[in-house]
């Protein structure tokens, strides 16, 4: 089969590219938001009396062992299929076989009734029939499925006591995979030595089975040790040998590691299969290297490889995660042209990577696609499009693609509930995700740690602490596991809310339930403790964090600084930095900004400016946090040249300016002591930049623009802040109006009002 990625390459680079925009999608007219799930209708389970009698007359008077058996294989019901079996073996004409036998055996371990296949075994004893080693492979694999470890190792020896058959290499080997599969590693070390104590033969399997242990546990130079030993037991390497060591290597993300191991399997002539190269192509992508995976692909088409679908499926997942969904949109073209038919998977891939970059109209695009083709959607499918539309802001759009969804009889599950409850709650509309929640309970989808950690989250931020404890208290209630998420939360509102004692007592229940608690837990309290003025308990809290093996970080060495800071405490402040310092916690801008600030509160500027000079020979980038405490100080002592000069420094040198860096530099020129032009000029600056004045600030430059006669210039001014803020046309008659007739007092009063309306005064000197 052709596969042409070369021209794929030529004319699709990885690179980012407008496409046409999807049609948009069609809802039904939309509708206030509102729960979209109807009644599901029930599923109702009945259990006939007669389900047996109905099983026994499908087969013949005289039925054969093949029609029993063919007809136990149809029997989905353990229970059914144990009872079927048990009438057959009381017809008087009827012996059962050795595969009947095996397939109740099967059917029974599906379900771990191991006492029941005791009792089959045991007849099968009585009447003597002739037992293989493989009938107790089924007793092995079923104790697996349950995890029963030890009772599947005791088969070996109930095999041998029991019924005189000695375990062979076959039984070791399937014994040791499911033990490496359920990582058991040290009972695998035991099950092998008994298999060499016992003289049972290592084959290429065993060899290949142990080698995948070591690749587990990340021994990957052990198990090539133990691939080049394969030779001395008279045994090669075959392509799972190889493989294997290339999936640890891959899965350790060392690809260079598993090429050289491809290298060695080429050298050593051994044939290679698609599970090879779709491994290696799955390497490639892990890494996001996807131009080499694609190139590499199309070098092994050259010698005769065939993509599958699981080829395809990888090349496509390995596009969407590193971003190129649509040009994973062209390879699910190719697939089509070559014949193959997407499945689920493939579907669900690009759906979610064209959702991850925005593209969630073409999504629902290649839904409706999807459908066409007779592959159906999972709940995954719908999901992934439902969460998308939510993270988009579409929430109204989200629930009635939900509504649709359920009208034709889909049945949401708790990830549905928890998208558009998440979606609504970041869209304010919190008393539908609360109504959601509700009908969530109703439907009977249980609610999960998830759902109540975006309503308690929701509900903290709203300050309604009381309505998230009752959350709090209906999760235990439902018996809905409680995370450090959820307390750290709650002590988080309750801080916030500054009910510090709240806070405490959800600290010490953490401890009742059993939640450990971590770094961010601790931090938040010590921040609660700390803007209460509670430094010493802050202080204890940070003696017992350590206790518990957390080692204090940034944020909290942060917070204690900032309360001393706060508290003009620079002594004590400087010893904060110092001790976090000796404890191996570089400071941050954020710790020096703190500082800094301080500095600046209790009137130490030179040690502030000199500090902002050491923290640039560090080499960090400043921030206007750093910088505003000094220019707003230096401004506060009329020193408005040093003020400006270091603003323009900012400008040049860190990150830029912010909104408070502008207003601090604006009202130290509005407020006189300075050339007006200065003033005048800033504001331009400062309005072109994006920033609107503060109105009192503004206040001032305008009487001393009238005062001066310069009423032109203050014209332009008000023009300008008009413009950047977005003045309807209503209020800027109205003050055009005013100015015109050189009512400046009225025409500043409105300009004030409609600004102080959008945005409240705030102080920024305080």
């Amino acid at each position: 089969m052709a596969f042409s990625l070369s021209s794929f390459l030529k004319c699709h680079p990885l690179t980012t590219h407008s496409q046409n925009p999807p049609k948009p999608f069609s809802f039904p007219p939309p509708k206030p938001i509102s729960l979209p799930f109807s009644t599901p209708q029930e599923r109702v389970f009945t259990v006939s009396s007669t389900i047996l009698p109905s099983k026994a007359k499908e087969l013949l008077p005289e039925f054969t062992p093949k029609q029993l058996l063919d007809t136990l294989r149809r029997e989905d019901d353990e229970n059914s299929a144990f009872n079927l079996f048990e009438w057959a073996t009381k017809q008087p004409h009827f012996t059962p076989t050795l595969s009947i036998y095996e397939e109740i055996l099967r059917k029974l371990g599906n379900v771990g009734s191991f006492d029941s296949m005791r009792r089959v075994l045991n007849d099968m004893k009585k009447l003597k029939v002739e037992l293989v080693e493989g009938t107790f492979f089924i007793f092995i694999l079923s104790y697996a499925k349950f995890e029963l470890y030890s009772e599947g190792i005791r088969v070996l020896d109930m095999m041998w006591k029991d019924f005189g058959i000695k375990p062979g290499t076959f039984s070791y080997n399937l014994l040791l995979n499911v033990l490496v599969d359920g990582n058991k590693l040290k009972l695998v070390e035991n099950v092998h030595s008994r298999m060499l104590d016992e003289g049972v033969k290592a084959d290429v399997s065993t060899f290949n089975i142990l080698i995948k242990a070591l690749c587990k546990t990340h021994q990957i130079r052990p198990a090539i040790l133990m691939m080049e030993e394969m030779p001395m037991h008279g045994l090669v390497p075959d392509e799972k040998t190889f493989t294997t060591i290339m999936q640890g290597y891959i899965e350790e993300g060392n690809l260079d590691g598993a090429l050289r191991i491809r290298d060695q399997m080429v050298s050593a002539k051994c044939p290679a299969s698609n599970i090879t190269v779709n491994l290696l192509i799955h390497g490639y992508c892990k890494e996001g290297r996807i131009n080499e995976a694609l190139n590499f692909v199309q070098n092994m088409c050259s010698r005769g490889f065939s993509p599958d679908q699981f080829t395809f499926n990888t090349l496509i997942n390995g596009l969407c995660k590193a971003g190129h969904a649509v040009q994973a949109m062209d390879i699910l073209d190719l697939i089509l042209q070559d014949g193959f038919d997407p499945d689920i998977y493939t579907y669900n891939i690009l759906i979610s990577g064209l959702c991850d970059v925005g593209e969630v109209q073409e999504a629902i695009e290649l839904l409706n696609q999807m459908l066409l083709r007779d592959c159906s959607p999972n709940t995954v499918t719908y999901n992934t499009i439902i969460s998308a539309l939510c993270k988009e802001n579409q929430v109204q759009e989200a629930t009635e693609f939900a509504r649709v969804l359920t009208s034709k009889g889909f049945l949401p599950d708790v990830c549905t509930f928890n998208s558009l409850i998440q979606g609504l709650c970041f869209t304010g509309n919190f008393s539908v995700a609360m109504e959601l929640f509700e009908e969530m309970k109703n439907k009977g989808c249980q609610p999960d740690e998830f759902t109540y950690n975006i309503l308690i989250d929701c509900l903290c931020a709203k300050r309604r602490i009381g309505e998230a404890m009752n959350l709090l208290k209906d999760m235990e209630s439902s018996g809905c596991a409680r995370s450090v998420i959820t307390y750290n939360t709650l002590i988080d509102g309750f801080c916030k809310d500054n009910k510090i004692e709240e806070a405490e007592e959800i600290f010490d229940q953490m401890e009742l339930q059993g939640v450990s608690r971590n770094l961010v837990t601790y931090n938040t309290l010590i921040d609660g403790l700390c803007k209460s003025k509670r430094v010493e308990d802050a202080a204890q809290l940070m003696d017992q964090m350590i206790l518990e093996g957390l080692k204090p970080d940034k944020f909290t060495y942060n917070s204690i600084l900032s309360h001393f800071c706060r508290a003009g405490d620079i002594k004590k402040a400087a010893d904060i930095v110092q001790t976090m310092t000796s404890n191996g916690c570089e400071p941050d801008i954020v710790t020096y900004g703190t500082l800094i600030q301080g500095l600046c509160k209790a009137g130490r500027i030179e040690v502030a400016s000199r500090l902002l000079r050491s923290i640039q020979m560090k080499g960090m980038i400043l921030t206007p946090q750093a910088y505003n405490p000094v220019i707003q100080a230096l401004f506060r002592r009329r020193r408005n040249n040093e003020g400006v000069r270091l603003f323009r420094e900012m400008q040049e040198t860190a990150n830029p300016p912010d909104a408070l860096s502008y207003k601090i530099v604006f009202r130290g020129l509005s407020s006189g002591g300075g050339p007006i032009q200065e003033a005048v000029d800033f504001s331009v600056e400062m309005i072109e930049k994006g920033h609107i004045p503060e109105f009192s600030s503004f206040y001032n430059l305008a009487e001393g623009l009238y005062s001066l006669s310069m009423e032109d210039t203050l014209i332009k001014l008000v023009s300008m802040i008009m413009k950047k803020a977005n003045f309807s046309d209503s209020e800027v008659t109205m003050i055009k109006g005013f100015l015109k007739i050189r009512k400046y007092q009225e025409a500043l009063a409105t300009l004030g009002r409609v600004l102080n309306s959008r945005n409240p005064e705030r102080t920024y000197w305080g």
